[in-house]
């Protein structure tokens, strides 16, 4: 579990930043991008990262389905948690079929976000919950891009089937997020 204990560890740093109001820069690098483009994760760090950032993803959804304030973030919401449920129900089964864990518990990723989006105000929920959404869906098409690069080829095809609705979820996330006033 020491790559979910890094996981947790990025997470709470990407937190600290939506907290703040600090944006996620555009990436404009082209080499840097190049070389995100040839890296490559292991099948079973994949499964174990992108389950447990599935399950924050729902929880985070859940939690602003309860203090979303704004009926754009609520909706957001509730496609976060009806399209993270489903993928991971799908990488649940692909990876049972090749002897892999998900997890089942991202318990520290689940507290640190609800633990900073809770220490919120009600007038600032809305801001830092669409700030969160941002960097993780950034994060978490870091993660796909290197999966699609893997030498299993049932887990290159699931990133490469699930990547465009992850970039489509990171372009609402940002369009909505660009809406909300700064507090």
């Amino acid at each position: 579990m020491q790559s979910l204990k890094q996981l947790s560890i990025a997470t709470l740093a990407a937190l600290a930043l939506a907290a703040g109001h600090l944006h996620a820069a555009e990436t404009t690098n082209t080499a840097a991008n190049a070389n995100a483009d040839m890296e490559q994760v292991s099948p079973r760090n994949f499964v174990e990262e992108a389950s447990a950032k599935g399950i924050a993803e729902i929880e985070a959804g859940k939690l602003a389905l309860e203090k979303g304030t704004t009926p754009e973030v609520k909706k957001f919401a509730q496609t976060m948690v009806d399209d993270h449920t489903a993928a991971n129900k799908k990488l649940a089964t692909l990876a049972k079929n090749k002897q892999l864990e998900v997890s089942t518990d991202a318990e520290l990723i689940n507290q640190a976000k609800a633990m900073i989006l809770k220490l919120r105000g009600e007038a600032s929920f809305d801001k830092a919950y669409m700030n969160n959404q941002v960097v993780a869906h950034e994060q978490t098409i870091e993660l796909f891009n290197k999966a699609v690069n893997s030498e299993d080829a049932e887990i290159a095809a699931f990133a490469k089937e699930t990547l465009p609705k992850l970039e489509h979820h990171l372009m609402m996330a940002k369009e909505i997020n660009s809406k909300l006033p700064e507090n």
